[in-house]
């Protein structure tokens, strides 16, 4: 029997997974000027379809917790996922507190596991009745080649190494994972090592910046047999993905969430993308003014 996902994007690393009458939330920020848009938003009208709701926080950076999520604190089926080194404060909700290495059975069909992060905090691995979900947080191979030494730069290669390492031995099959054009060059450093050494099914880009040309030709360019690259960068906007029995994988196209049964929309081809590549006259870091 096949198991259907829908997964919606909201803003920089912020998504939903909605499995049967379950929302997973991710990372969810309004955007620093609230550039979330008002009817792409969720709201309680939006939680109120759902039985169990359950929130994940990687970490304390404010384009990764915005306090519009302790709102919804009094939905009856919700329960909030947080890093174990996030400060403490009495104000806010209790929930399921995971440090690195650490499990949580979440409920029956849903078990969540805690991984390092290169950053504060932690990412996620969340097993939805078979199908692995993996949230990145800040997880990546972060460094700047106009700041950085080569020490510096050798220590955060290393550091991201032996934090991807204990992932590449999970079966994922969607992965949400930075691409910071901040970066320069080697923006997809962290991304592309990810990717050879866990071979997700599907990769989606995040913590773009609203840089939607550089995550679209980073699609075009690094595509491959292992692992589709779809990159998600309209507010709202949301794909279907199908699991059936022996672990195939299909994604379809999706307007709007589905509050009710989702259908079968027509399949994505990625071979049309197509753009300008930003980083072909430079290596340093793109004007995020552009």
């Amino acid at each position: 029997m096949s198991q259907q996902l829908q997964i919606t994007y909201y803003y920089h690393s912020g998504f939903s997974v909605k499995w049967e009458d379950v929302l997973l939330i991710f990372d969810y920020w309004l955007g620093e000027k609230e550039e979330l848009p008002e009817d792409k938003r969720i709201t309680r009208e939006t939680l109120n379809h759902f039985s169990k709701v359950y929130v994940f926080v990687s970490h304390e950076h404010p384009d990764h917790l915005d306090p519009v999520i302790f709102t919804w604190q009094d939905h009856p089926g919700i329960r909030y996922i947080y890093a174990a080194d996030l400060p403490t404060d009495p104000d806010r909700p209790e929930g399921v507190i995971l440090a690195p290495g650490d499990k949580a059975d979440l409920s029956d069909g849903l078990t969540v596991t805690a991984f390092d992060s290169t950053d504060l905090g932690v990412s996620f691995l969340v097993d939805v009745a078979g199908t692995n979900v993996f949230h990145a947080g800040d997880l990546n191979f972060w460094h700047w080649r106009e700041e950085s030494t080569a020490a510096e730069i050798e220590l955060a290669d290393r550091d991201f190494r032996n934090a991807v390492e204990p992932i590449s031995h999970e079966n994922v099959d969607v992965a949400f994972f930075p691409t910071d054009p901040r970066q320069g060059m080697l923006f997809d450093a962290g991304a592309n090592y990810f990717m050879l050494a866990v071979k997700p099914k599907l990769m989606i880009p995040m913590h773009f910046w609203m840089r939607e040309d550089i995550v679209r030709e980073y699609a075009r360019a690094n595509r491959c047999r292992q692992t589709e690259i779809l990159p998600m960068t309209a507010p709202g906007e949301n794909i279907l993905v199908e699991m059936d029995d022996e672990g195939f994988m299909t994604v379809h196209l999706a307007a709007e969430m589905d509050l009710a049964a989702p259908e079968q929309d027509e399949r994505i081809d990625l071979g049309g993308y197509e753009g300008h590549d930003p980083f072909i006259e430079t290596d340093m870091p793109v004007d995020m003014g552009e």
